[in-house]
């Protein structure tokens, strides 16, 4: 029993000093992870944005599709997103100067200066609101004749542009904010338009919000556009949104060959063939 008691604690020093070298080693990878992760910082991508329900909104759990289509494109990629919410037009001249690095989420003819990568990240359809009673219904340009519009500046209603310039009289531009829809519902209840333009779902989903779906009719639509994540066309950002725009492109490809966008748009009550 004696003779055997050193060579115990000999194997006992030797299982002790193996430990304490793994230990060791644990404590050292586990530094150098921590460092690692210091030292690599993520490229912040500033967005800049408009409270449009149900693409973008303010509920944080229920941000919107595109919010939510935007960030699963650049999860697990070197950057991160910082979305910030402005009045339509003053979005666009941030992004214009290069106060922010991209906008969301804007048709070509409404921000044509910004940069705009190949894939968009829906649609957009916009269709005139009329008062529960009105006989009116949009059917092309003659049926524009005379009447009243409400619509929002820097907003692009696609075959109907030129109209809108060579008629700005029949129509009344407001500021797209938060207030855009509520503003313009009672303007129809108080006469003081015959109709207003504005993109289908979203309209459609305040009339719901406001409890108004049973007083607002949809009477007529323009074509569909596609909406985008545009970037900043300032020279000194090339470089930056160039790769960001190259990395959005590879992502959203890879996330089209998925059923991803399908169960988003479902997840919003919306169709995926349309994404407007």
């Amino acid at each position: 029993m004696l003779k055997g008691f050193p060579v115990s604690i000999r194997n006992l020093n030797s299982k002790v000093k193996v430990f304490l070298t793994v230990l060791s080693f644990g404590l050292m990878s586990s530094s150098l992870a921590e460092e690692t992760n210091r030292t690599i910082k993520k490229e912040v991508i500033h967005i800049d944005a408009i409270d449009w329900c149900p693409q973008i909104c303010l509920d944080s759990s229920r941000p919107g599709y595109v919010i939510e289509l935007v960030k699963k494109i650049f999860e697990n990629t070197q950057y991160q997103l910082s979305i910030h919410i402005y009045p339509w037009s003053r979005a666009i001249k941030n992004v214009t100067s290069g106060k922010a690095d991209a906008l969301l989420s804007p048709a070509k003819s409404e921000a044509p200066n910004l940069l705009y990568p190949k894939l968009p990240v829906g649609y957009q359809q916009m269709c005139f609101f009329t008062l529960k009673n009105s006989n009116w219904h949009y059917d092309g340009i003659s049926s524009l004749k005379g009447l009243r519009i409400g619509i929002a500046a820097d907003t692009s209603i696609e075959e109907l542009n030129r109209y809108v310039e060579s008629h700005p009289w029949q129509f009344q531009f407001q500021p797209y904010h938060e207030r855009y829809l509520a503003q313009s519902i009672a303007k129809l209840e108080k006469d003081r338009m015959d109709s207003f333009l504005f993109t289908k779902n979203s309209t459609l989903f305040a009339l719901r919000e406001l409890r108004k779906l049973d007083e607002i009719k949809v009477v007529g639509c323009v074509s569909k556009a596609p909406i985008y994540m545009a970037f900043t066309p300032v020279a000194s950002k090339q470089e930056k949104t160039s790769v960001m725009m190259s990395v959005f492109d590879s992502k959203l490809s890879a996330i089209n060959e998925t059923h991803y966008i399908k169960k988003l748009m479902a997840s919003y009550h919306l169709p995926t063939e349309s994404k407007s």
